[in-house]
């Protein structure tokens, strides 16, 4: 794949000079380097409770629920429901959260509710759209549903609401997205970016707000529901909707991510082995991280609505049949095959369309448009096109009309999804253009856009206009934050004390990024074999010979302890760095280079070692 040849920008993010002396504090209350103190700092960690706080997440550290506007209402309506045995329907979005939140809801309500007075919708991405649709309205009230409750979506369906309202359905709204205008009639809306509601925490996912409305029916009817049983599908939602991993998010991912470890549910477990993260009875072959999340089951079970039905998601998450289970993996598995050729095929139609603009170099901003592209995979050609040439990116295609009355739905218009760089406002830009938009949301680095296509060059035109005038120099260059610098001595003293506590940070996420370092004047190690033949430990790897395996040192030294026995040791690390080959012939002619990292732990046959992943690497001195 084609990258911009584009230098990154290191910046070491120190913590205020008024925080440091409290760092330093700290870092002796718990007998830790004054590194670890300040990356405590740079989290809010400020005094020993709030450190054993951080390292211990408790589930009895949960806001009350009760404390959500509407949460009141919310219950009364549920708990009316559930007594009088009404017909509930359980609606969410399509993508990971809105996936698990169903399943979650799903998975509690059954235990309390009959299973033939609850059901489930998902809207179809390409035939329905986002949100509450027209066709969902009309299953529920077909079905006979007299509760309708809306999962990571909803906020702005004032029309959907009072079309239910007409069908005789009362609609309770769980949604963490910005509010409009308006808000939608409904019985209840709990979302805590309210502006009238004083939630502590307003960063839960949409699975979290249906946690909260589980929660607090289980406390308002104690013993009648296990409020913990589904902290997996609750840690899935909070790392594939990349919401900040912090406050309650904190609490609710660490727990979830030990269900994972430790005893996932059986779907989630079916996914683990497609995933290559569990072996054929479920054991995980590491210790599972969000970024595993991220990357590896988080795509899986967007695929499902990204190319077809996300309901065959919602289905393997709340089965229990092993073989059923074991076929919708599968199933699971060749959607996200499809998905990645569609997503290899559109990425180098979008990047050949960019290079073929003569007019691209002189561009901020990127705005593509193929009406044959899959609606489904236009956000991840949009994150590609970011990534590839580092500008604000907006890719687009050709879909049906989704608002407006359904003999009006065979109108075609252009829809897409926008990504952004570092620190750019896409939200402002896109705001900027609204009045060629039929509809449009989203937040400042991501949004999803809509528009006739008569108005597509006038919106190109505007869009690129608007960023030219407001993208700063330091926005045009990719920027890597490092943390802390380090010797690598810092790191492996006292038999890797600095790591071992490192991992105790996790999980991490938005809010709690996984820590950046810099070490300075490192170079790779030789060895000499038996005859005499000096041998670089650093190697070109991978099929193409792209990637570095790094063997290195920066000269510092270590103490190792074996019983009561203690020595020094040359500091010798191990390290990958992805297409990075044209530093090899700097390190093998052993001129030092500064590099910037994270910290992993690498498993190889049963064994575990601490190794650097690189993120960039500069000749010292360089700038």
């Amino acid at each position: 794949m084609l990258y911009v040849n584009m230098k990154n920008k290191w910046i070491i993010d120190h913590i205020p000079a008024s925080d440091r002396q409290q760092a330093g504090v700290l870092a002796q209350d718990i007998n830790q380097s004054h590194v670890i103190g300040e990356l405590l700092a740079a989290r809010g960690v400020h005094t020993f409770e709030e450190a054993r706080q951080f390292f211990r997440p408790d589930l009895k550290m949960l806001h009350d629920p009760m404390l959500m506007k509407d949460m009141d209402k919310a219950l009364d309506r549920l708990t009316k429901a559930i007594v009088n045995k009404e017909k509930i329907m359980i609606y969410g979005d399509y993508d990971v959260d809105g996936i698990t939140a169903v399943a979650l809801v799903y998975l509690m309500l059954i235990k309390i509710h009959p299973q033939s007075e609850l059901n489930y919708y998902i809207p179809n991405r390409e035939t329905e759209g986002y949100g509450v649709s027209i066709q969902g309205i009309e299953t529920a009230a077909k079905w006979g549903a007299k509760l309708l409750i809306t999962l990571d979506c909803g906020i702005k369906a004032v029309d959907m609401v009072n079309e239910a309202k007409m069908r005789g359905i009362d609609v309770i709204i769980c949604d963490h997205h910005q509010v409009g205008d308006t808000l939608p009639a409904a019985v209840a809306v709990l979302d805590p970016k309210r502006g009238d509601c004083h939630y502590p925490y307003d960063e839960l996912s949409g699975c979290g707000v249906g946690f909260k409305l589980m929660q607090a029916f289980a406390n308002a009817n104690p013993g009648h529901l296990p409020l913990f049983e589904h902290l997996d599908l609750l840690a899935l939602s909070i790392a594939a909707d990349i919401v900040p991993i912090t406050g309650e998010n904190r609490i609710l991912a660490f727990h979830g991510m030990r269900q994972i470890n430790r005893k996932p549910s059986e779907g989630i477990k079916g996914l683990l082995q497609v995933c290559g993260l569990a072996d054929e009875d479920g054991k995980a072959n590491k210790e599972i991280s969000i970024t595993d999340i991220v990357f590896k089951v988080g795509p899986r079970l967007n695929a499902s609505g990204r190319l077809h039905d996300a309901k065959e998601a919602v289905r393997l998450l709340i089965n229990h049949n092993e073989e059923q289970i074991t076929q919708k993996s599968q199933l699971i598995e060749e959607y996200n095959s499809e998905r990645k050729k569609l997503d290899n095929t559109m990425t180098e139609e979008a990047k050949q369309l960019v290079m073929e603009d003569p007019q691209f170099d002189k561009k901020c901003a990127i705005v593509l448009y193929n009406p044959s592209w899959v609606k489904g995979v236009v956000g991840i050609v949009a994150s590609r096109m970011c990534e590839i040439f580092y500008k604000p990116a907006i890719v687009l295609t050709r879909t049906q009309r989704h608002d407006v009355p359904s003999q009006e739905q065979s109108e075609f218009i252009v829809s897409g999804s926008a990504r952004s760089v570092g620190g750019f406002d896409l939200y402002a830009a896109i705001d900027s253009c609204s009045d060629l938009l039929l509809n449009w949301g989203g937040h400042t680095y991501a949004a999803g856009i809509s528009l006739k296509e008569e108005n597509l060059e006038e919106f190109r035109h505007r869009f690129e206009k608007y960023v030219a005038e407001h993208i700063t120099e330091e926005q045009k260059h990719p920027v890597i934050h490092i943390d802390a610098e380090l010797t690598f001595a810092d790191i492996m003293n006292h038999n890797n004390k600095f790591w071992n506590t490192l991992k105790q940070f996790e999980p991490f996420g938005p809010g709690n990024t996984k820590p950046v370092f810099v070490t300075r004047g490192v170079k790779g190690l030789t060895m000499r074999t038996s005859d005499g033949t000096e041998v670089h430990l650093c190697k070109l790897v991978g099929a193409e010979k792209k990637h570095l395996k790094l063997t290195v040192t920066d000269g510092t030294c270590y103490s190792v302890k074996n019983g009561q026995e203690e020595k020094t040791v040359q500091t010798q690390i191990n390290g990958i760095a992805f297409n990075m080959s044209d530093f090899y012939p700097t390190i093998i002619q052993g001129q030092p280079i500064d590099i910037c990292y994270q910290l992993e732990e690498n498993h190889f046959r049963e064994k575990k070692s601490l190794q650097l992943t690189v993120r960039d690497i500069k000749q010292t001195g360089e700038s």
